[in-house]
């Protein structure tokens, strides 16, 4: 250490970094070149206190604050690579009405490469006092670090640690830093019918070299293929080029981005990206060109076994007119269907009608159309003929994906099979698997491989893959393969799975790595530049350069994605408004504008183009009266429409815990509050939650919440990454003139994947309301649920009464019910298909969580129910597949008919313990099969009430049929087919 002579210059720039208050500094040779690495950098923390989040100790403002929820505390900056750090400036509000006080700190560093912290500068106490030093701390520090962390442990003046702003000064260490650039393509004026070529360059402008890695380009923000980039010593440059296909007329941002999986630690993370600043335009090339616009149904909503006939609008979006006699078909599930189309003029439609017809099958089917089947016209475009669209029959939703099992395709690798309980939360891959069963992959070379029994140009591929050390997850690849032909790598994550820690406490798993796991699985998706047809085999290999230590390949959805619909007529665009898609800037200011305009009567609707909109605040309706973040007002008389879900979806990057602004329990920042008479339709949703309650109270947030009012339909709308979907209802005590609980609310099309709570929640005296054919998946808590809370207006009157869930699809709750009512009357539950609850029933009627109590009916009809019910509390309470809890209320009139009930963990139908009376249960035409660990019908020891059996059918229950506990006050009349009641 040697002390330097400063300049006035250096001295007034060193006094605005609030390095020195004096005139003479001990520096290194280096400390000139000392910059603040922690500008813009992601800071996180152990716990924040209400409005202030750990974003506040690095926005670049003394006046806003992070606040610990108590000691210890910590605070970490991640400055992305190693750096040689020298000291650490803490800063404090320099106002004066801010008084002394002292905080007691420790700083820590961790490597790059390294699991744990280390310690920089021993624990001390720092005094802040805005009349002496602007209250700003100097700590010097020493080491080459990724992440500094302070540790607080007490603070004279408040119960939690407090930072307005934290600087780290230090060098750079030696790192790669790729770039991109010199982004071109050929031909460089494209039509339909050519193939495009994206050239580019990739340079190491580190100071260290770098290893092998990829570059993804995308256009019009979505990944369209990668390439392979070898090794680069420091300086040096490789050319790439990626072959993206024909793409169809339009204007396509052109953006290449290397290392997208963040594999190589590099000395800047933030420049590995680059946009052209002129589009890619591919003109219409001359000629015809048919495309399937829709598919009508007659009858629309058939009943099982109805002959369906159908129509098929084909358009000719080309240059030329087409002549009569191609051949349009349809097919639905195993059916083939065709019809002759008439001759179509350019720009012409034609309803062609398709011969033969249909039988409607129980679960319905995709239906799949296709314009010149045997391609007798030579068209400008071979890849848009096909349109595929849902049919909804019986049970469940009609999806529009295939799903297909990784256990029952090909492959090499491992097969995981669950235990005979099913046993949960104790890192058991096959039980949080769909089936109980999928397949792991250790070894570079080993694959699943699944062949596409429909066109597909899209993918959905449910897997695991490890932890980070640290938690928090981590980032790889994954090749795929199309009838062996390399498709491109798929980017997989950790980051929104692995929570530890005991599952009976919810709020209290941590993304700290510890103990038991569960939530092991996520899901990834793309689209492909062009269509697979039926028989494609797709292979998920582990190639060398997929570097997870193991993946473990669930399923795949393959989806046939139609094309961006058109903005509709009246609809003004979010761009006018100032939205960009693709360019990673937070487009929410431009969102609320274009949302208030809409509101205020001045446009007729918003839309939300194809793209990628970064949302990063909720939007609602301003509230003049400024109530505060526990109290807003949600948007009313708004319409949003969208592309589609594949197409137009807006994303966070900040954690709701991290975002300030709104950051009310269950709604976060991100989606929408709404009011009334909102209708939102045809986009994608995803959140950036990690976790529900625990490090923290760190909740995911709410897609959807607010009061719901009347008129709101909410359809074909993709969510995920959330605390909870949606959540419809507030209590009456939030904002009481704007009491307006959800009345004839609609769900249709929904797609809601991943969350750390509840799929959709209708609570707060919602009624009349439904949620039809929509598919969940790996929901934290009930995917559906009525709870007819008491935090109403008059809990006489405001009741959950008359809602309605039919025709969805619910799988891998990894918490509580496939579907729960919780007080209320006239609620209905039909034809839902439910498979694979961790830990709790399928579906369940309880009197827990303090509801309004049941009254009238509740009916549980034609429902089909696989591998479902579980253990949980400590493992000791072992749920059935239907449970009714009466927890000191009754549960009356309670009908369960026409269902399945199908390999059942523990009992097919249980009467639970809890007090409560459960009188004149009608049981009726019932299939029970295999209730594995308990018995077909049980009715606990403390079991009040009856049942009535009628035409109940039960077959291999280990425990007995019917199996009435000693006493039990609970009665069973009427004997199932082949089986005796048991005491």
């Amino acid at each position: 250490m040697r002390w330097k002579r400063l300049t006035g210059r250096t001295v007034a720039g060193l006094l605005t970094a609030g390095l020195i208050s004096a005139g003479l500094l001990p520096v290194t040779a280096s400390a000139a070149e000392a910059t603040d690495l922690a500008r813009g950098k992601t800071v996180t923390a152990s716990g924040s206190h209400g409005g202030y989040p750990a974003a506040n100790a690095n926005d670049g403002k003394v006046d806003s604050y992070w606040e610990s929820n108590g000691h210890p505390a910590d605070l970490t900056v991640k400055l992305g690579a190693d750096a040689d750090v020298q000291s650490v400036v803490v800063k404090l509000n320099p106002d004066p009405i801010w008084a002394t006080r002292t905080q007691d700190i420790h700083v820590l560093g961790r490597k790059q490469d390294g699991t744990a912290f280390s310690s920089l500068r021993a624990r001390a106490g720092y005094v802040f006092n805005p009349s002496s030093n602007r209250n700003t701390v100097t700590i010097p520090v020493t080491g080459r670090v990724a992440d500094l962390q302070l540790k607080f442990f007490s603070n004279t003046e408040a119960p939690g640690a407090q930072v307005a702003e934290i600087q780290v000064f230090g060098t750079a260490a030696p790192n790669p830093d790729l770039t991109v650039s010199a982004l071109s393509w050929s031909p460089t004026s494209p039509s339909e019918t050519d193939d495009i070529t994206v050239q580019g360059t990739v340079r190491n402008a580190g100071s260290a070299a770098s290893p092998a890695t990829t570059v993804n380009v995308s256009l019009g923000g979505v990944v369209v293929g990668s390439a392979p980039v070898g090794p680069l010593a420091a300086g040096a440059s490789a050319p790439v080029s990626v072959s993206v296909g024909k793409r169809p007329q339009g204007s396509y941002t052109v953006s290449a981005l290397v290392d997208p999986t963040d594999t190589v630690v590099e000395s800047d993370n933030t420049n590995n990206s680059r946009t052209t600043a002129s589009p890619l335009v591919v003109g219409q090339s001359p000629g015809p060109d048919l495309e399937v616009r829709s598919i009508t149904s007659s009858p629309a909503n058939p009943a099982v076994g109805a002959a369906v006939t159908f129509t098929v609008a084909v358009h000719n979006r080309g240059t030329s007119a087409v002549s009569a006699g191609t051949v349009t078909r349809l097919t639905v599930g195993s059916t083939t269907l065709n019809g002759t189309t008439p001759a179509i003029a350019a720009g012409a439609t034609a309803n062609v009608t398709v011969g033969g017809s249909w039988t409607a099958a129980s679960g319905g089917a995709t239906l799949t159309a296709t314009a010149d089947a045997t391609n007798l016209v030579a068209e400008t475009s071979e890849t848009n003929n096909t349109f595929a669209r849902s049919i909804v029959v019986g049970r469940g939703a009609a999806v529009p994906y295939t799903e297909l099992e990784a256990e029952k395709a090909n492959y090499q690798g491992t097969l995981l099979q669950s235990d005979a309980e099913r046993t949960f939360g104790h890192t058991n891959f096959a039980t949080e698997s769909s089936g109980r069963e999928s397949v792991r992959l250790n070894s570079t070379g080993q694959y699943v491989e699944f062949t596409s029994t429909a066109p597909a140009n899209s993918i959905v591929v449910r897997n695991s893959i490890p932890d980070a050390p640290g938690g928090g997850g981590r980032e790889a690849t994954i090749s795929l393969y199309a009838d062996g032909t390399f498709v491109r790598k798929l980017d997989l994550s950790s980051k929104h799975s692995w929570l530890y820690g005991n599952t009976d406490s919810p709020e209290g798993l941590t993304n700290t790595p510890g103990g038991d796991a569960r939530r092991l699985f996520d899901e990834s998706h793309a689209l492909f530049t062009e269509t697979y047809p039926a028989g494609t085999k797709f292979r998920l290999q582990r190639d060398a350069s997929d570097n997870a230590a193991f993946y473990i390949i669930d399923l795949i959805d393959l989806e046939q994605v139609a094309a961006p619909s058109s903005q509709p007529s009246g609809c003004v665009s979010i761009t006018t408004y100032g939205a960009v898609a693709n360019d990673g800037l937070d487009d929410t200011a431009a969102i609320q504008r274009a949302v208030t305009a809409n509101q205020n009567g001045e446009i007729d609707c918003v839309w939300i183009p194809a793209g990628q909109w970064r949302q990063e605040q909720k939007i609602l309706t301003d509230d003049p009266l400024d109530r505060g973040q526990w109290n807003q007002v949600g948007i009313r008389d708004v319409t949003i429409r969208g592309a589609g879900m594949w197409h137009s979806q807006l994303y966070t990057l900040t954690p709701p815990h991290e975002a300030g602004g709104i950051n009310h329990p269950h709604e976060g920042n991100f989606g929408f509050d709404i009011d009334e008479n909102t209708q939102i339709s045809d986009i994608a949703i995803f959140g950036s939650g990690t976790i529900r309650g625990g490090d923290g109270n760190h909740e995911g947030g709410v897609a959807l919440n607010g009061r719901f009012g009347k008129d709101t339909k909410i359809s074909n709308v993709w969510i995920e990454h959330a605390n909870v979907g949606v959540w419809a209802g507030r209590d009456f005590d939030n904002i009481q003139e704007l009491w307006n609980p959800g009345d004839g609310v609609e769900f249709t099309g929904m797609r809601i994947r991943n969350t750390y709570a509840d799929g959709i929640n209708f609570a707060n005296g919602t009624r009349n309301s439904t949620v039809y054919n929509s598919s969940f998946r790996n929901t934290g808590d009930d995917a559906l649920a009525v709870w007819s809370s008491k935090y109403v207006k008059d809990q006489s009157v405001d009741i959950g009464h008359d809602n309605s869930f039919r025709n969805n699809t619910i799988q891998l709750p990894w918490r509580a019910n496939g579907i729960a009512i919780y007080g209320g009357y006239g609620n209905k539950i039909e034809n839902n298909l439910i498979s694979d609850t961790m830990n709790y029933p399928a579906i369940m009627l309880a009197t827990d969580h303090d509801p309004l109590p049941f009254s009238g009916q509740t009916l549980i009809a034609n429902n089909g129910l696989y591998r479902t019910g579980g253990a949980f509390w400590n493992e000791d309470q072992e749920f059935g597949a239907i449970t009714l809890f009466p927890q000191n209320l009754p549960i009356p009139g309670v009908t369960i008919r026409d269902t399945d009930i199908v390999d059942s963990t523990y009992d097919g139908i249980q009467f639970k313990t809890g007090g409560g009376l459960m009188p004149d249960v009608k049981i009726q035409n019932v299939r029970i099969e295999k209730s594995n660990n308990g018995s077909g019908i049980l009715a606990m020891g403390g079991a009040r009430g009856n049942a009535t059996l009628t035409g109940v059918t039960i077959t291999d229950s280990r425990d007995g049929h019917v199996l009435i506990e000693p006493g039990s006050q609970f009665t069973i009349s009427g004997t199932p087919n082949g089986a005796r009641a048991k005491r």
